[in-house]
């Protein structure tokens, strides 16, 4: 009777240690990290609607959080989606450019979040690495990827899956909630778009509609960047160096009927199957003859502007899919009960000029590039609508979801947990400046080395290397960045005191001018 007696308690224990354990991990909020590529903030209605209606984007921030002040550490594709894995600043998980490998030691959140109980998983673009780490599943694009006909490589190997990018990246993820989710664990997913990365396609639904569109000018289009002397170099300029036929679609055909040279294989259009390709030429051809007939009279303005149009709706066609999957999956979160335990962030690995300063791409700290879109939803947690000009960047979002998840964080993460700023505890929220650092030069679209701070107020940046230069910023009086006033004896004393601020922050990240050395050195090699 004794050990009947004993056994019944040891059953009670277990199954109530079970029970317990499960109530525990149905608490957690499921995480849905949703991150575009080259998504500027300004190419979302939320932020700005002159350029395009994002209703289902909007939707998470209507129904939680928008970050005026997000920002990146390393505008560029590879080093930020690196920051975001490891919670470190470039110079510390090592990949400071595409080029560079990503040290697979690192410890990334998902690792901790799978170790934690969380299943996970991770479909789209992770732009580096075939084997991503923490994750019980994955279908991810090789680099780049593809917007038609996209290979993928998976766990079993490597496919190529018919349609559009966008659609099967959400149809992806749709059919792993469905079918290998397990209710029982909370998960996180990372729902990873190639749009609108360059050269943009869209889909036949968008570029039917944004091939009509025409767009409002930006008022630095024609910037002739006075007084700052590393914009003058920078090969990104849309009327120099954005390409007729990759960029803006003008057949080789007709380049060479021009006499223009330079043209670029349009590698997504071979990609297409003869349906896809009939549908395509149905409007571009006509955009082509148009082109023909009335390249010869234009001006260097007039080109631009023809550019800039072409450009935009290539861009924003693209966005537009990505908005109506992120409506499909928001859908299937109400429509399964999982809205009110999911977190849903939405964001982008950096910004991306689109015809601010005459650009195109992104890598200088320059706001346009240096900003991103933030969009959290976390039902509960969040006042619904709020918006937030708090100081935030790429590197907060591993102990974020860690601390959501009610997780210790690595001590080497050099983030900050976003929890009290979405819960309304500013008060314990007092960072007060952000860093940046970008490597990649000499490189494509000749981007100078620089690393700087921001704060609400003022930018200070220096440009190394090859220069020595350094730049001001009032962000308040001059929000299109158009004045650098870093020599200006009114500004003498905010210099001195954000040059003391960026020393400071070097030393508090542990980036230095050794460690810039040691970088310029392997860069070499």
């Amino acid at each position: 009777m004794k050990y009947l007696y004993v056994l019944s308690l040891l059953f009670l224990f277990t199954s109530c240690s079970e029970k317990n354990k499960e109530t525990i991990e149905k608490s957690k909020p499921n995480i849905i990290f949703i991150m575009s590529d080259d998504h500027a903030y300004q190419a979302i209605s939320a932020y700005s609607d002159k350029l395009i209606q994002t209703p289902n984007i909007d939707r998470i921030a209507n129904e939680g959080m928008l970050f005026t002040n997000a920002s990146v550490t390393n505008s560029i594709c590879a080093p930020s989606r690196a920051v975001i894995l490891t919670g470190k600043h470039s110079h510390l998980n090592g990949k400071i450019d595409n080029l560079s490998k990503f040290d697979t030691t690192n410890v990334t959140f998902p690792q901790i979040l799978q170790k934690a109980g969380y299943q996970t998983a991770m479909f789209g673009k992770l732009h580096f690495g075939n084997n991503p780490k923490g994750f019980d599943e994955f279908k991810i694009l090789p680099g780049q990827g593809s917007y038609y006909n996209p290979k993928f490589i998976t766990q079993k190997g490597d496919t190529i899956i018919n349609g559009y990018v966008t659609d099967i990246t959400t149809d992806l993820a749709l059919d792993w909630m469905e079918h290998r989710r397990i209710p029982e664990k909370p998960f996180l997913l990372m729902y990873l778009h190639k749009a609108p990365h360059r050269a943009w396609y869209p889909d036949e639904k968008h570029y039917r509609e944004f091939t009509k569109k025409t767009f409002p000018l930006p008022e630095t289009l024609f910037d002739n960047y006075e007084g700052r002397v590393a914009a003058k170099t920078a090969e990104m300029n849309i009327l120099n160096h954005m390409h007729l036929s990759y960029d803006n679609k003008v057949e080789e055909d007709v380049l060479k009927r021009l006499q223009i040279k330079g043209g670029m294989a349009r590698s997504e259009v071979n990609r297409m199957t003869p349906e896809q390709r009939s549908s395509w030429e149905s409007v571009y051809h006509p955009i082509n003859e148009d082109f023909e007939k009335r390249y010869p009279s234009m001006d260097d303005k007039e080109l631009m502007e023809w550019k800039y149009q072409r450009y935009l709706q290539d861009y924003l066609g693209t966005i537009a899919s990505v908005d109506d999957n992120v409506g499909r999956l928001l859908t299937y979160l109400d429509d399964n009960n999982l809205s009110d335990n999911t977190v849903v962030v939405y964001t982008s690995d950096q910004g991306f000029y689109l015809g601010e300063h005459g650009w195109f791409d992104k890598r200088f700290m320059y706001d346009e590039s240096f900003k991103t879109p933030l969009l959290i939803k976390w039902p509960n947690k969040i006042t619904p609508g709020t918006t937030e000009d708090e100081m935030v960047q790429n590197l907060d979002f591993a102990q974020t979801f860690l601390e959501m998840a009610g997780v210790n964080a690595p001590e080497d993460m050099q983030g900050e947990s976003l929890v009290p700023i979405l819960t309304g505890k500013k008060e314990l929220w007092n960072r007060d400046a952000v860093y940046y650092h970008y490597y990649e030069y000499p490189a494509e679209h000749a981007v100078k080395r620089h690393y700087g701070i921001a704060t609400k107020e003022y930018k200070i940046i220096h440009f190394y290397y090859d220069v020595d230069e350094w730049e001001l910023y009032d962000r308040i009086n001059d929000p299109q960045e158009m004045n650098n006033v870093y020599s200006d004896p009114e500004y003498a004393e905010v210099v001195a005191e954000m040059k003391q601020k960026l020393q400071e922050v070097r030393e508090k990240y542990k980036d230095s001018e050794a460690l810039d050395n040691h970088y310029i050195q392997l860069y070499k090699k």
